[in-house]
């Protein structure tokens, strides 16, 4: 990551928080409140942290809103930190993810992704006119081996990372949503 972000400004950190969110946005369009929460078959759904006994189910529209702002957010507010030249040992963690069932609607969800670009947003204004570069997370071996080191802006890009590779997902789980919903699907 850290290679990635070495020529990546603040603007393009933020243009592109709002091409994914735009992405988020127009599917998250398409779908009415019933394929929100319509939970979708997924065969490699596997979450070690969910709750007893949903560790594997597929994740509803609203349940990956939730979880993509967070993530998102969480490492806007680490590259915030880094970029002013504060040593953060990533513990605890700087997370909280809306509970997924609260977004059962469109209009939540919606309202959900554009709160989560007004905060990331306002993440990136926080940073300094020379934001400290030199400055690293401190990480886990484990972590230190698996992604490397993370600056401000690498840490910012790797929440974006996280959140588009679950597009596909959102994408997947609304082709579903809308198969459910169809006149053939329900006997009408």
């Amino acid at each position: 990551m850290l290679d990635l972000a070495r020529h990546v400004s603040v603007m393009d950190l933020a243009e592109a928080t709002h091409r994914s969110l735009d992405t988020l946005l127009a599917l998250i369009r398409e779908a009415t409140d019933a394929m929100i929460v319509h939970a979708p078959h997924d065969p490699h759904a596997h979450d070690p942290y969910a709750v007893a006994g949903e560790e594997h189910i597929g994740w509803t529209l609203g349940h990956l809103v939730a979880h993509t702002t967070a993530t998102s957010e969480e490492w806007a507010a680490y590259s915030s930190i880094l970029a002013r030249g504060i040593v953060y040992p990533r513990q605890p963690r700087l997370r909280y993810e809306t509970a997924w069932r609260d977004i059962d609607t469109q209009a939540k969800a919606i309202q959900r992704l554009e709160e989560s670009r007004r905060m990331r947003l306002a993440y990136l204004h926080t940073w300094p006119e020379r934001p400290q570069l030199d400055v690293l997370l401190e990480l886990s071996e484990r972590a230190q081996e698996r992604w490397g080191d993370m600056n401000a802006p690498a840490a910012f890009l790797f929440g974006l990372r996280h959140e588009v590779s679950h597009h596909d997902q959102v994408r997947d789980a609304l082709r579903q949503a809308r198969l459910a919903q169809s006149p053939a699907s329900t006997g009408g």
